[in-house]
């Protein structure tokens, strides 16, 4: 952990905190985070990648983290991301980089393939596939209590948040987002009241690793994480091609909540994402949940680092 640096950096009108550690002149991976998650959720694939000469860069995107706070975060949108993803680039003199993604990071990393295919080396995702505008296996049978559903409604999830401190909130959506049940709640009750407060902290996220997320959350609060991505899932993007040709891996826990999405397990497993991702390769942790590079850093290190290995040689 010592060895990774870290800067901020001006990004189109911003302040923005970018980890990195490897030597430059090589290949490039970037790693974009989900939700709850930081730049510090990529510290086991940092490290690995650069012990396989990779440079690293992980951001923590706009209003999240160490990055600083746009100045109406109820505005911000997937396309922010989008064009802070191209700037850093621009920034770090970077003309191509794999691009891995996590939870929502996904959606970044393949529209980000679809506007500028040329600077992008290779995807890797994780907890998550592609799935392009129109064709989500979610989009059916969406109930109400479902914490997505919750948290795109204005200021609810932040009237449920503010009921506790901000240590107690990453450490209840960690919990949460670690089965393999949708967190769903029933009427009357609120995101927040799924979690018994007796129950521990997964086996492999440990005291200092909520610590350390809940200083990055105070800092930054949460207006923007649920702006984006749940209030800005709806969020048109103009892109004319949705197929992505670039080399493709996804990495899924077998026991990720998502899996239990409607019509999530049928998507993937009738092959229908390779329609859209034709050189996709896709590998199942079967004890895997959602955090799955967290979880078991050292198996999704091995299929990074091949997958990078295997983009450079073909």
């Amino acid at each position: 952990m010592d060895k990774i640096q870290h800067k901020f950096i001006d990004i189109r009108g911003l302040k923005l905190h970018v980890a990195e550690i490897g030597n430059t002149g090589g290949p490039v991976v970037v790693f974009l985070h989900g939700f709850p998650e930081i730049w510090y959720s990529w510290r086991h694939q940092m490290i690995a990648a650069a012990d396989a000469g990779i440079r690293a860069i992980a951001p923590d995107y706009r209003g999240y983290g160490l990055s600083e706070v746009p100045a109406e975060p109820q505005k911000t949108t997937f396309k922010d991301l989008l064009e802070d993803l191209l700037a850093i680039l621009d920034f770090f003199s970077i003309s191509k980089a794999f691009i891995v993604g996590k939870d929502f990071g996904t959606r970044t990393a393949y529209f980000f393939a679809l506007l500028h295919p040329e600077r992008v080396s290779g995807i890797a995702t994780l907890g998550a596939p592609y799935v392009p505008p129109g064709a989500s296996p979610s989009s059916r049978h969406v109930s109400e209590g479902l914490y997505i559903s919750r948290w795109q409604t204005p200021e609810r999830a932040e009237a449920d948040f503010e009921r506790f401190d901000t240590k107690t909130v990453i450490r209840n959506i960690y919990i949460l987002f670690s089965g393999a049940e949708l967190p769903m709640a029933e009427e009357g009750k609120e995101v927040m009241d799924l979690v018994d407060q007796d129950t521990p902290l997964p086996y492999w996220f440990t005291e200092e690793d909520l610590r350390t997320y809940a200083e990055h959350y105070e800092k930054s609060g949460f207006l923007t994480p649920m702006q984006v991505p749940y209030r800005s899932l709806r969020e048109s993007i103009d892109v004319r091609n949705v197929v992505v040709e670039v080399p493709a891996l996804l990495i899924m826990g077998g026991k990720d909540y998502s899996l239990a999405v409607p019509g999530m397990e049928e998507y993937l497993n009738e092959k229908k994402a390779k329609d859209y991702v034709p050189n996709l390769e896709t590998v199942f942790l079967d004890e895997g949940t959602h955090f799955v590079q967290e979880q078991f850093p050292d198996q999704v290190n091995q299929l990074l680092i091949a997958f990078f290995n295997k983009c450079q040689t073909t």
